[in-house]
């Protein structure tokens, strides 16, 4: 469903500043597929996110998507079928913009229609159907500003606005690390609720070594822009966060 083929990304070739950040990298996920990707700072993780989502162009390598060459697709093509969580909740909304007029163009991003003035009664019904979905009270502020929610609000309604219209892939870059341990496990929880009833294929860079291995069907981690290790099934099962601790320090 996802496929990387020998893709290479340096930064600053030629210079005393030069970084190779993908070195070769080869992956495959298939749909359906929840990988949680652990790895150092410099490991690549980040540069991986972006290369899928366009952010980067890959210097060599092919990245397809169900079954799709996008390796020099443009990003805004690419958000189509791509969803993402960043790591600050103030990122990725307008915040001068209500709740409902941000899933509207999240909704229209993703649904490939155009956009238009006013939100129809049949969306915002939709929305409110969904936000209920989150217990957190949102389906009855459409008309709130999403700068005034907390950072935990605006990361659930982050989370629906990347799934309003099920994804191809949906990326999840330490999208609780900056909430409250309460608010992060309440997100946590309604990623895993969302990702699970739609089967939407996720790639989730975690630090947390314990949601690692508790998250998702197949860990990956990785160190200079290469995959040093890939478990699933019953070998994840027996990986414990001390074993996983200590291959993350080497």
């Amino acid at each position: 469903m996802l496929s990387f083929e020998n893709v290479r990304k340096t930064f600053n070739p030629g210079t005393v500043n030069e970084r190779i950040a993908l070195d070769g990298l080869s992956l495959n996920l298939p749909k359906g597929d929840f990988v949680t990707l652990v790895g150092g700072n410099g490991a690549g993780k980040s540069t991986l996110l972006n290369a899928i989502s366009g952010v980067y162009f890959a210097d060599s390598g092919r990245i397809t998507l169900d079954g799709k060459d996008i390796t020099f697709m443009s990003e805004h093509k690419r958000a189509r079928h791509i969803g993402r969580l960043f790591q600050d909740p103030m990122r990725g909304t307008a915040p001068n913009m209500t709740i409902a007029e941000n899933l509207a163009l999240a909704y229209m991003r993703t649904a490939g229609t155009r956009y238009r003035i006013g939100i129809g009664k049949d969306l915002l019904d939709m929305f409110r159907e969904r936000l209920s979905q989150l217990d957190l009270g949102l389906e009855d502020r459409l008309k709130t500003n999403m700068g005034l929610l907390s950072g935990g609000q605006r990361q659930a309604v982050t989370l629906l606005m990347a799934t309003i219209c099920t994804p191809k892939l949906l990326m999840l870059d330490e999208h609780t690390a900056a909430l409250d341990p309460a608010t992060g496990e309440q997100v946590l929880r309604m990623t895993k609720e969302i990702i699970e009833k739609d089967d939407i294929t996720t790639i989730m860079v975690t630090h947390n070594i314990s949601s690692a291995l508790e998250l998702g069907k197949r860990t990956i981690m990785m160190d200079n822009g290469k995959v040093v290790l890939d478990i699933s099934g019953e070998e994840r099962s027996q990986m414990t966060v001390e074993k996983l601790t200590a291959m993350f320090k080497l």
